[in-house]
């Protein structure tokens, strides 16, 4: 499951440079996560790294409209990172 940041964001640029998917960028008015990219840090950390970073409580939540099980999440981090190994 992607994660996604909530309107409790205040664009404190925590999140955006730990994100070793770079999945995180500034949106319209509040960062934002791509879930395509977003691995939940699957592959890096045993824990989104964003989610530890974030100053604010329940900012950054699992995203119900993007649920994947871990096994599509190593999947997804093999191809972004070592698809030339495939």
């Amino acid at each position: 499951m992607a994660l996604l940041i909530t309107k409790k964001c205040i664009n404190c640029d925590m999140c955006e440079p730990e994100c070793p998917n770079e999945a995180i960028s500034m949106g319209d008015s509040i960062y934002e996560i791509n879930s395509d990219k977003c691995t939940e840090c699957v592959g890096h950390y045993e824990t989104p790294t964003c989610q530890k970073v974030c100053p604010i409580p329940n900012t950054i939540l699992h995203d119900p409209a993007h649920v994947e099980t871990e096994e599509q999440l190593w999947d997804k981090f093999v191809l972004m990172h070592h698809a030339d190994k495939l």
